[in-house]
């Protein structure tokens, strides 16, 4: 622990940043990483990082799959940063690890031991890593490592399930805020359609999942081409599966008109950019729109739903909703076609 006048903290992590002052850690620049805890403080042993979707899929593409050059950069990125923020897409993923130390004064609930997985974004994690990644081969959205990350007083983490594998349940807390926001938006619908983009990806699955439980007469999924369609369709999460290109804005709305819409909730869920336009034109006058990726342009969204004058509410999914790791965890276990889906993406 910090010497007595050193102990006193933010809830947020105030005290972490080091530049440029006055900012939240997650617009930091640099975060301060010793291992010394403030007394709201948590300290985890990282086990492995799991990069998200978009920032992976962002430094593959800029290293054309160079898995070497993949795993550098985001060395440098943590070195540098003291967090793991891709300086393109602003986004980072989330870690699991057993809890190392614990402040006195810490409302997290957790204990020396603890495996964990945390619920915020490493983006405004303080984080070392001790191992040059050196077991990641910089191919795959999850990377083992050993180092240290540091959580704040207002930060969410989860114990890990006993009955899961452990990268099974870490890839579906990395996305539980999806399902339980499409639960939330589609239970304020009177049996609503709901498409979603991206519908055979993890956190499109869950969504499906969680928008048949919540109360939708239909569920599309849409996916980009027929292998996806065919995974899909044998996980029986989605009443009609379209396949269009989600970035081209009139294929995206002639497929879901096809399917049964517009949509009244629009849950747009793929890791890559362009897709607002269309998402707006799938969903019908009234209806709702969720922008789950990191991808997404949101000045994009606003200004092209207002140049369509489409009166639509658009909302960002924030990844964080009460009880979401619950909620996202029961949807696995209650739907095969769910896990399936996950098991095959994890290889």
């Amino acid at each position: 622990m910090l010497a007595a006048q050193e102990r006193r903290a933010d809830p947020v992590g105030l005290h972490r940043v080091l530049e440029p002052a006055g900012v939240l850690p997650q617009a930091a620049a640099r975060l301060d990483t010793r291992r010394e805890l403030w007394t709201d403080e948590v300290r985890v042993r990282v086990e492995k990082l799991n990069l998200d979707a978009a920032s992976f899929r962002q430094l593959e593409t800029k290293h054309a799959g160079d898995g070497a050059a993949v795993r550098a950069e985001v060395l440098e990125i943590v070195r540098s940063r003291g967090k793991m923020q891709n300086p393109v897409t602003g986004s980072g993923g989330m870690l699991v690890g057993v809890v190392e130390e614990v402040g006195e004064e810490s409302p997290l609930g957790l204990r020396v031991g603890d495996r964990v997985a945390t619920l915020v974004s490493l983006t405004l994690t303080p984080l070392v890593v001790e191992d040059g990644l050196a077991r990641w081969d910089g191919r795959s959205e999850q990377a083992p490592c050993d180092g240290w990350a540091i959580l704040f007083g207002r930060s969410v983490a989860a114990v890990l399930p006993e009955d899961l594998p452990r990268d099974l349940a870490l890839a579906v807390m990395d996305v539980c805020g999806a399902p339980a926001l499409t639960s939330r938006v589609v239970q304020g619908y009177d049996a609503p359609v709901v498409a979603v983009v991206g519908g055979a990806g993890k956190s499109g699955s869950l969504s499906l999942a969680a928008a048949r439980e919540a109360g939708a007469r239909r569920t599309v999924g849409v996916v980009p081409h027929e292998a996806e369609a065919e995974a899909l369709r044998r996980s029986g999460l989605a009443d009609v599966v379209a396949v269009a290109d989600a970035r081209d804005p009139v294929a995206l709305r002639a497929a879901v008109l096809e399917a049964g819409g517009p949509a009244d909730v629009t849950v747009v869920c793929v890791d890559v950019p362009g897709c607002e336009g269309g998402a707006v034109l799938a969903t019908a006058e009234g209806g709702t729109v969720v922008f789950f990726s990191m991808a997404t342009s949101f000045s994009a969204a606003a200004l092209g739903a207002e140049g369509l004058a489409a009166d639509v509410t658009m909302l960002v999914g924030n990844g964080y909703v009460p009880g979401h790791a619950d909620l996202a965890l029961g949807l696995l276990r209650r739907h095969d076609g769910v896990r399936a889906l996950f098991e095959s993406r994890l290889g």
